[in-house]
Formats: structure tokens, sequence, C-alpha cells
């Protein structure tokens, strides 16, 4: 696919953006919820060797396709790795039709008005380099949002958008993260300044520019109508957010336009110890699930 196709893809392509992006801090969790112990590995590298071998079986399973899944989130180890037959993963996905994406974040700084911002990244534009090189079509990248604090949701949502208008430079599509935390007592009213902050960003891109938001499935549905319906933004997607499949997919459908881009609640069921039947069988199940959830509005 070229870009031209990879972007038509996103816009108007029904289906959903699978989210295999986890980094250092959430591979642990990750490998534990399919199957691996922490005793089976020792070190980085033998760690992410086994995210890596997850990663891969869930990319080469038969119901993994352009179909029903119409990106993926990488992490950068897996975006520079390959398959067993040593395709490169990036490759691998759009041979499948499926749009790959990069996660660039380096982390979070610790929480202060009520918001964690990103960390500088110094390495942004040697990795958007480098995924242009491999194929990738976009950028992702998270902060996250406490409690409703104004001054803390400006800066988050400002943030964003200048990491978002140097990816754009980069030539690749920036997916904005400012995660509104499903723990907040305040959710709802920090979705509102959310949404305010969100659109008085979007003044600053160009004629010719578009980017794309990930957000909490809100408490209150539709909310972000408005950035759906909004010409400089490709696509909204949602995370799940910590909610249970069976949660989200219920909360997303409610929400008109939006699609899912889920990690936990599309691998939650998948274990190391499957055979190849079994693992395509429960995959190709919770992608139906959450495909369907996605094109429901």
């Amino acid at each position: 696919m070229n870009t031209a196709e990879m972007t038509a893809k996103i816009a108007e392509g029904k289906g959903f953006i699978a989210a295999l992006d986890q980094s250092g801090g959430s591979t642990p969790k990750a490998l534990r919820g399919y199957g691996v112990e922490d005793s089976e590995w020792s070190g980085d590298d033998e760690m992410f060797a086994k995210i890596h071998e997850m990663r891969c079986r869930i990319v080469t399973s038969p119901s993994f396709t352009g179909d029903k899944v119409i990106g993926a989130i990488l992490f950068e180890r897996t975006m520079n790795g390959a398959t067993a037959d040593g395709t490169p993963i990036p490759t691998q996905l759009t041979n499948r039709g499926i749009v790959p994406f990069l996660k660039v974040d380096a982390g979070m700084h610790d929480t202060e008005n009520g918001v964690q911002l990103m960390k500088d990244m110094p390495r942004l534009d040697e990795m958007c380099a480098r995924a242009k090189e491999l194929g990738v079509f976009g950028t992702k990248m998270r902060s996250v949002i406490h409690e409703a604090n104004a001054e803390g949701i400006a800066a988050n949502v400002r943030q964003q958008m200048d990491f978002g208008l140097r990816i754009l430079e980069n030539g690749l599509m920036p997916i904005l993260e400012p995660e509104a935390s499903l723990g907040s007592d305040t959710r709802a009213e920090a979705e509102e300044i959310l949404l305010e902050n969100a659109l008085e960003q979007l003044d600053r891109l160009g004629d010719d520019q578009k980017v794309m938001f990930k957000l909490t499935i809100p408490s209150k549905a539709n909310i972000y109508k408005p950035l759906v319906d909004h010409p400089k933004v490709l696509r909204v997607v949602a995370l799940s957010g910590g909610y249970s499949r069976e949660d989200a997919v219920r909360e997303l459908a409610k929400n008109t336009g939006m699609i899912a881009s889920f990690s936990r609640a599309l691998l939650e069921e998948l274990r190391a110890q499957m055979d190849d039947q079994e693992f395509d069988r429960t995959l190709s199940n919770a992608i139906d699930e959450i495909y369907n959830a996605s094109i429901a509005g």
C-alpha cells in the first residue's frame, strides 16, 4: 500500500486498529496475561524476545487481516523486527492490508496539575525517519489526564499537538492520545475540557494537514462527535483503558464514528499454551467482537 491507499484505508475503512505497542513498563504484565511467567525470561532481551514471539504469532495468524483490522500500532523493537520467515513486521502488515503505526513516546512525567505530560523525545526525528523507511504510515504517543484540571488538560493537549506538528513535518500521520483515566472521579468534566482544548488545537493545523485522536471511550456517548466530524481529523479511535472486552465493545458501540484501538481487550483471552488452531479461533472471536462494535455507529 502506498501513502494514499493507507490514508484512505484509515479514513474510510471498516474495522479497527490493533494496539500491539506494549513497551518496557507494561510488557511483564502483558506476558503474564499471555501465560508467560516472569521465571520464563531473564533481562530485557529475553523479555522482549518473548513479547516479539507473541506479536509475531498474532500478525501471522490467518484471522489477522485487513478485512477487519485496518491498522496496527507497533513498539519500536517490533517495527524493527521480523517474522520467522524474515519478513519485516511492517511489510507483513501491509501485505495483509493493515496500516502500520509506531509508538514514539518515551514515557511520562509524574502527575502535576492533574495530568501526566510526556517526557521529551530526543530521538523523534530519527524514529520517524526509520519508520518511513520501513513503510510505516503514522505514529502514536500517550499522555494521561487524571482529573478535571483546566490548566493541566490545556498543557496536555497542547503538548500532544506540539509533537504532532513535528511528526507531520516528518511526513507521518500522528495519533494524539491524551487519555482520560477511567479511574478519575471527575472524568466526565475532564472530557468536556479535553474536547474544548482539542478543538482549539486543531486550529494550529494547516489547510492540508490532519491528525488522529485516540481517546478513552467517553462517559457521555458521542461527546467526541465534533472531533469525528472535524475536517482536520482523519479518524477518532478509542482505547479500552482498563475495560474488559465485553464492557469496551458495549460502550464503544454507543459512539457514532469512533472505532476501536484496543490492546488488552483484544489480547485478554490469548495464551501461549494454545495450539495454533485454538489461538487463531480465540483471536478471530475477539476480532469479530471488536469489529462489530467499531462499525456499529
